[in-house]
């Protein structure tokens, strides 16, 4: 009995780690339609989107299959628990990188961003992508000490959200309403994203020790 269920724990782990690198290539090529205006790019992103949320249903479904099946206790009900909160926290990742693509899509065939942020939104984009790859290796490996360096990335794409918001608030702001409303919304698509990554760290960290530190 616990042989099936610790199968069903790997396969549960590696559709997490296949998410990770979903939602790693998505918000790739969200990043890349932002910054060239590449519709195709764009739309290929939100067309995945359907993809994440039917594999996002099919894992939480075998989260709660493991659950009313085998009934685990103490560190084996945190792996499961840890895992039904790494597949929500992937789904809204995907998510976030949808709304990038849709924002490149509303705003084609000019580009969402004006040029001299878009030096950010590079950054901020290599930081996601980055974020969604490392998390992986941490969800295979269960690296703690790994999934705690992956707060250095998110203070970094904390640190580029904060410096946009003082971008468009100063007076010298010359693009508009309507860019600043791109920037700050595509800013904090970002920051949440990254924010996601780093939770999934957290609940691997949880899974191995019963806290979220």
């Amino acid at each position: 009995m616990r042989t099936v269920f610790h199968e069903q724990l790997d396969a549960l782990n590696d559709g997490i780690a296949d998410l990770c690198d979903r939602t790693a290539a998505m918000m790739q090529l969200a990043t890349d339609a932002l910054l060239h205006a590449d519709l195709g790019a764009a739309e290929h992103v939100i067309d995945r989107r359907h993809d994440i949320d039917a594999k996002c249903a099919a894992l939480e479904a075998d989260t709660f299959s493991i659950l009313a099946r085998q009934a685990p206790v103490a560190r084996d009900l945190r792996a499961v628990l840890s895992g039904m909160r790494n597949v929500a926290d992937l789904q809204r990742m995907g998510a976030l990188a949808t709304h990038v693509a849709q924002i490149s899509r509303r705003r084609h065939p000019e580009t969402a961003v004006p040029g001299d942020v878009s030096g950010h939104f590079a950054e901020m984009g290599s930081i996601a992508v980055r974020l969604a790859q490392d998390t992986k290796c941490v969800v295979l490996d269960g690296n703690t000490d790994k999934a705690a360096q992956l707060n250095a990335d998110d203070e970094a794409m904390d640190d580029i959200h904060r410096r946009l918001f003082v971008v468009v608030m100063d007076p010298q702001w010359s693009h508009g309403t309507t860019a600043a409303v791109d920037v700050t919304l595509l800013s904090r698509y970002y920051e949440r994203f990254a924010d996601h990554a780093v939770e999934i760290a957290h609940n691997v960290i949880y899974r191995s020790t019963g806290t979220r530190d």
